[in-house]
């Protein structure tokens, strides 16, 4: 969870009393490396929650005492996605009974790429309150310290296992408009970079490994380079990838004239001009004026 392990002075150590929290689940940020990324709200609603939810109880459990946050004889329910179905109707159960819940993954933002989800769905179903206490984000880390241009992202979590599936997957993804954030398995960052140069060699794509831990490492330049650099065996630890958006494809005339000839012959110059505009993501109106001229010369 974090290579500072050494006793904090925490700002709950002199306190006698928890805070009071209102009834609801807390959905906690814990921090992705350095131990001190914690927030000052997470350690109060973590000293003051009725009960204790943890993707990993040891880890959570580690957390609090780096921080000094006792655990007063209340315990942590794990929360996993092995025992999820099993666990979840006890925290419901407790919501129900007025209690404040405080949940929280290994590390980062729960409910992204986290079995949390279901939690925070049907507790927010059931009609409690569901509160985000927020904090460290792999995804957001990435984003910040990549350069890439962060006015449209998406995260589009972990490609499958099979290269078949992450083939059909990463040309799904790669298309968007956007800047693109997904985590990999340290050992197949290489055979993801294989698959995107098979496409778009040139494309720019960062790497971050171990963001805010002691060998922290961001990796910059074209898919291409990546992956001579990366050894064959992958890399090691948690991997961050983000990927710069597509280049802008050009349009020519030709491509719009092509693509109203091709239905011209079943709709009006009106209904194809709009539906290659709109498949083109070009004016309406200049579309429209090439269809009238490709109904003169070549229809």
């Amino acid at each position: 969870m974090s290579d500072d392990t050494r006793p904090q002075a925490a700002p709950l150590a002199a306190r006698i009393e928890a805070p009071r929290l209102d009834p609801g689940l807390y959905l906690v940020s814990t921090p992705i490396g350095a131990a001190r990324d914690i927030t000052l709200r997470a350690l109060d609603v973590l000293n003051g929650a009725d009960l204790l939810a943890a993707e990993d109880t040891r880890v959570l459990r580690h957390l609090m005492d780096i921080h000094g946050v006792p655990l007063r004889g209340r315990r942590i329910v794990a929360y996993h996605d092995h025992n999820a179905d099993r666990a979840r109707p006890a925290i419901l159960a407790a919501l129900e009974q007025g209690q404040a819940v405080a949940y929280a993954s290994d590390a980062g933002t729960p409910l992204v790429a986290d079995p949390g989800y279901r939690l925070g769905r049907d507790a927010g179903m059931a009609g409690h309150r569901v509160h985000a206490v927020p904090g460290a984000s792999a995804a957001l880390a990435a984003l910040t310290v990549s350069g890439l241009p962060s006015d449209r992202f998406l995260f589009a979590g972990f490609p499958p296992a099979t290269r078949s599936a992450r083939r059909d997957w990463l040309a799904t993804w790669a298309g968007v408009d956007a800047t693109i954030i997904l985590f990999e398995s340290p050992r197949r960052v290489k055979e993801t970079l294989r698959i995107l140069c098979e496409t778009e060699p040139e494309r720019v794509m960062v790497i971050c490994r171990e963001l805010t831990k002691k060998f922290e490492q961001v990796m910059r330049g074209t898919v291409a380079e990546l992956a001579q650099t990366i050894p064959d065996e992958g890399l090691r630890g948690e991997i961050v990838l983000v990927l710069d958006r597509p280049a802008p494809v050009v349009v020519g005339d030709d491509d719009v004239r092509a693509a109203l000839l091709a239905r011209l012959d079943r709709m009006s110059v009106k209904d194809a001009a709009r539906e290659v505009a709109e498949e083109l993501n070009l004016p309406r109106r200049e579309v429209y004026q090439i269809a009238l001229t490709v109904g003169k010369d070549d229809t």
